[in-house]
């Protein structure tokens, strides 16, 4: 079963999402157990004390806290939850590239629009569940690849950035194989997490996390129509 959240202080608006969020559950023959909250002060509460949501459903605009300093807030906590920004402004969608938000929606909100949304947010997060594989001659690690920001080479050693590091004598080319598509090949020494990159110039990439990675000669191109393409 899965978790969604619809914050809203205007109980007709979260109501309506609620309705079209059920829909879709039902046609698509899963379980979503969907809570409405009047206030971004009221879903941080329960966020805090259960972290366990998979699809946030977010106003911008509401008295006290806005969406966006309270989607700040969750990215600091969560990578995975999956944000979709429902506003009546279009003012607002920078801020959205800023917390990694799935889309952006205007008020008021189409249902096949929504739909397919939710459809894209329902595949992310199945994604989300898969995991990189490394086997060493004293373990066995399993790494979500939600976590892994990015690879690099030093030597002939590999290291995988993610909550944690780990270096592994292997080529890149051979752990390349066992990622999936959202992670994109710089060259021989570099493959990124296309999820967490927020900005590419011709000798560099910059991370959600403020990670700046430098980008080889001739990649720039590359790495733009992979981000495209996913998008």
């Amino acid at each position: 079963m899965y978790k969604a959240a619809v914050v809203d202080d205007r109980a007709e608006d979260s109501g309506f999402v609620e309705k079209i969020l059920n829909n879709w559950a039902e046609e698509r023959g899963i379980r979503v157990k969907t809570r409405l909250f009047p206030s971004a002060e009221s879903f941080l509460f329960a966020f805090s004390q259960q972290q366990d949501y998979d699809i946030l459903l977010l106003d911008i605009e509401m008295p006290g806290m806005d969406g966006v300093t309270m989607a700040r807030q969750i990215r600091k906590i969560s990578d995975t939850v999956q944000i979709v920004f429902i506003s009546g402004y279009s003012d607002y969608i920078s801020e959205g590239y800023e917390v990694s938000a799935l889309h952006y929606l205007l008020k008021p909100v189409k249902e096949e629009k929504l739909t397919e949304v939710l459809d894209r947010a329902l595949n992310k997060i199945e994604k989300n569940e898969g995991y990189l594989e490394l086997k060493s001659s004293s373990e066995l690690l399993r790494i979500p690849y939600h976590e892994i920001k990015y690879l690099d080479v030093y030597q002939n050693y590999v290291t995988v950035h993610g909550k944690e590091e780990h270096s592994l004598k292997r080529s890149l080319s051979h752990i390349a194989k066992e990622l999936d598509e959202r992670f994109y090949k710089a060259g021989r020494s570099l493959a990124v997490n296309l999820d967490y990159v927020r900005r590419v110039t011709k000798t560099e990439i910059r991370l959600s996390d403020g990670t700046v990675l430098p980008l080889p000669r001739g990649a720039y191109e590359g790495i733009n129509r992979a981000i495209i393409e996913r998008d």
